[in-house]
Order: C-alpha cells, then structure tokens, then sequence
C-alpha cells in the first residue's frame, strides 16, 4: 500500500503542510518496503486549480491513501474517482501520522472546503 502526505520538508520526520494543494512536497511512503520518495508539488505555484493538479500527481504516484489536515472539493472528486481514501492528519510528522494510521488511530475525512480559488498561497 502507499500513503501520501503534503509536507514542509523533503523528509519523513518533517511536518505535515496544513495546505494540501499549495504544500511544497509530498511523501509518498510504501508499506511492503517502509520506505519513502519524496516529490515536488509542481502545482503548488499554480495560479489556480492547484488542489485538482496536485490530487492527480497523488492519482499518478499510484498512492491508494492521502493523509491531510484538510483538502477542498474539487481535489477531493479527483480522490473519489481514483478510489483513494482521506484520513485526518493529527499533529505530528508526517511518520508520526502514517504510524497512527498504521495502527488505526486517524479517521477518514468526511469534510472539505470549497478551495481557496484565486487566492495563491
């Protein structure tokens, strides 16, 4: 299984980006080998639809689970079309967070907002 995380920082032990569309990088870590790649958001600096394009370069490194603080509509129609599940993230790290998830401590998330259109970073 993989699990992709936004993130501050090009590492596990980095925090989890509280902006899931505009976070600098994501974390995309594999069960069956506990290791971890790391990709640059490339649409973190897009003037808009940045929240669809990052879901669908979730879409494309083949993760099954996202783990996110929160994420807004339009993304989170790109998941549900891939059949990817939304957790809750809970302060943490990113390894903290896929450890909880791990273990059964993270709930899916059931809301989103409607995105921040228009409004950059």
């Amino acid at each position: 299984m993989k699990i992709a995380i936004p993130v501050d920082e090009n590492s596990l032990n980095t925090g989890v980006c509280i902006s899931f569309g505009r976070a600098p990088y994501f974390m995309v870590f594999d069960t069956d080998t506990k290791k971890g790649e790391s990709y640059v958001n490339s649409a973190a600096e897009s003037q808009g639809g940045a929240g669809v394009k990052a879901a669908q370069s979730i879409v494309d490194a083949g993760a099954d689970i996202l783990l996110t603080p929160r994420c807004g509509d339009n993304a989170v129609e790109v998941f549900k079309a891939a059949g990817i599940k939304l957790y809750k993230t809970k302060d943490g790290s990113a390894m903290d967070n896929i450890e909880a998830f791990l273990a059964g401590n993270l709930l899916l998330l059931t809301e989103s907002h409607p995105g921040f259109h228009g409004h950059g970073g």
